[in-house]
């Protein structure tokens, strides 16, 4: 990756300090998460949701909301995401849970089981009891006794946010390029699953297959 320098890097940095300002906003917490999910809409695959605590301070270049960046920097990303944060985790739920209790439902229990970890982590490495404040985006989580914050747009708002879109993204790419070399003829390689025109030809070809989510392919079928 390019190295950034001058009026590039104060501008970056600029940018950075404006996707603080939610974080910034509650100094009484130290602990801040956010929290973002990938792949409520593919036909195949789980969905997956992250939540990620980094410190006040952290710095880092490029940090935005994953749909807004390549593959290439999303995956450079990742490692200094996870160096950097004080604690992280996600959550995955997979396609036959997505058809029992729907999508909206499935995204929640991700997300829950994401903050979960990610108090485990934070408990682990001895700092805190868990996240003190959600960030959100767009979206508020039933069922968790934690104070939240539903952001539209908040991956591209928030450096915990599209730090937690950038974990969950990437982590269900990985899986995804897993089940390709599982389940091959339907380039889930390519498409992550995502119900792209070569996605569902191949689908009517081969017919469904074990990570199809059958309420999402009944028109296709």
């Amino acid at each position: 990756m390019r190295e950034l320098k001058g009026e590039r890097l104060e501008k970056e940095l600029e940018r950075l300090k404006l996707m603080h300002e939610f974080e910034d906003a509650h100094p009484e917490y130290t602990f801040i998460a956010g929290v973002d999910e990938a792949g409520r809409g593919p036909l195949a695959g789980p969905v997956i949701a992250a939540c990620c605590i980094l410190p006040k301070d952290a710095v880092i270049l490029y940090l935005n909301d994953s749909k807004k960046l390549s593959e290439k920097r999303r995956e450079a990303l990742l490692p200094e995401i996870e160096e950097k944060a004080l604690a992280y985790g996600y959550g995955i739920v997979d396609e036959s849970r997505i058809d029992e209790i729907n999508i909206l439902q499935a995204d929640y229990e991700a997300m829950r089981i994401a903050i979960a970890n990610t108090q485990k982590m934070l408990q682990d490495k001895g700092l805190g009891d868990g996240p003190q404040l959600l960030l959100n985006d767009a979206v508020t989580i039933p069922d968790v006794n934690i104070p939240q914050i539903s952001i539209i747009k908040g991956d591209s708002k928030s450096v915990s946010i599209a730090a937690a879109s950038i974990i969950a993204k990437v982590t269900r790419d990985h899986l995804m390029q897993k089940y390709d070399e599982m389940y091959p003829g339907y380039g889930f390689a390519k498409h992550k699953g995502y119900g792209t025109a070569a996605h569902i030809a191949a689908l009517k070809e081969l017919g469904p297959c074990p990570i199809h989510r059958s309420s999402f392919i009944k028109k296709f079928v």
